[in-house]
């Protein structure tokens, strides 16, 4: 089971506010879309909530939502109440990857416990004010790599820089 994080933040660490999004980045939600294609992705209630609706569920993934409510319904999603007992249903998944996709309590759960072996992180190239925050993450010893850059344009509100970090030995070059 490979278990990996990925996350769009401004400067400050935010991720949100008012539970939407602070940006509008076509080519990181480009990105992010073929990263996750094919794969599981885990979301909390209000983050699986702020996808509109005719996004929902996340195409060509299987969607999985975290809540706490033993009567939510996801259509087309699975349901768990924790991240434990999610990523205890997915421990023999060899062929997929596990995305933990947000929002702010579910990245800090996944990072606590450990299983993390790869963070994707888009570094936006400003500050939005943000009330939900990606947690403050020890990755010194993880190797990094700049998969691209981007600059402000008539599309993109912000410049911002897309990392991978990982854990020996999952980095291939």
């Amino acid at each position: 089971m490979k278990v990996s994080l990925i996350v769009a933040m401004d400067l400050d660490r935010g991720i949100g506010r008012n539970n939407q999004l602070l940006w509008h980045l076509p080519d990181d939600m480009q990105f992010f879309r073929e990263t996750t294609m094919g794969h599981i992705v885990v979301m909390g209630r209000k983050n699986y909530e702020s996808i509109p609706e005719r996004f929902r569920p996340l195409p060509g993934r299987e969607n999985v939502v975290l809540t706490r409510n033993a009567d939510y319904d996801a259509p087309g999603c699975k349901v768990f109440h924790s991240l434990e007992a999610c990523l205890e249903h997915y421990r023999n998944e060899d062929d997929r990857t596990i995305f933990i996709i947000g929002g702010g309590e579910i990245y800090k759960e996944a990072w606590k416990d450990g299983r993390v072996s790869e963070l994707f992180v888009t570094m936006v190239n400003d500050r939005f004010h943000a009330d939900t925050y990606f947690p403050n993450v020890n990755i010194e010893d993880w190797k990094s790599e700049r998969l691209f850059t981007h600059a402000p344009d008539e599309k993109h509100i912000a410049g911002f820089e897309v990392v991978r970090y990982a854990r020996q030995p999952y980095l291939q070059n």
